[in-house]
């Protein structure tokens, strides 16, 4: 076996992982390198068909790309949607994805509803990609319970949505957010929190009076 065939084969193994990737984003990204691999294998050994094949799939990666990244802040693409902390379906989608939730967010415990307690879940269209649950602490902190992402959007940051609309908390009298304790893979130190303590913190702004 040659150089160039191995070159093949990497590219057609490449392909394969790809679609055996749950992170959405993750997947056509390896999808398009294997594609890129094959183009030019199959261009050398002069395979045109799968050369048309492969520049095809790889268009079609590039668009839905483009497409994923530059939607990935935008709040007409995914909304925020409070509900009830007793409500039937957030518990539901807590006991559909009770393991996956476990292995990020192995501390996290929700206790009986309160009034002192919120959630929220992020939206794609019809499709739940975030739960964030938090309770009020005091001193006007919002402790944030959970901060979780479905696995297709796990390259996403789809519980911004939450802290960038601070009026959620900030109409609730909070002046603080602090993230999850021990987060697996935490990422708040790109939506403006801090460190403190073994946790992040976002100050919230003051509300105007009116």
């Amino acid at each position: 076996m040659n150089w160039l065939e191995l070159v093949g084969w990497a590219g057609s193994a490449l392909l394969v992982w790809s679609l055996l990737q749950t992170r959405i984003l993750r997947l056509r990204a390896l999808n398009l390198v294997g594609c890129l691999i094959l183009i030019g294998y199959n261009a050398a050994v002069q395979v045109w068909p799968m050369v048309g094949l492969n520049v095809v799939l790889a268009v079609i990666n590039v668009w839905y790309l483009r497409k994923m990244l530059a939607t990935r802040h935008d709040e007409e693409t995914y909304q925020v949607v409070e509900v009830g902390v007793d409500d039937q379906f957030l518990a539901h989608t807590l006991r559909v994805h009770a393991a996956d939730i476990a292995r990020f967010n192995p501390d996290f415990r929700w206790p009986a509803p309160t009034a002192e307690r919120s959630a929220f879940l992020v939206v794609r269209a019809d499709e739940v990609v975030g739960v964030v649950l938090s309770h009020a602490e005091p001193d006007g902190v919002a402790q944030i319970d959970l901060d979780y992402v479905t696995q297709r959007f796990r390259d996403f940051t789809p519980g911004e949505f939450v802290y960038r609309r601070s009026s959620l908390f900030t109409d609730r009298g909070f002046r603080r957010v602090v993230s999850p304790p021990g987060m697996v893979a935490p990422y708040y130190h790109r939506l403006g929190f801090r460190p403190e303590g073994g946790a992040y913190v976002l100050d919230l702004p003051t509300p105007a009076r009116t």
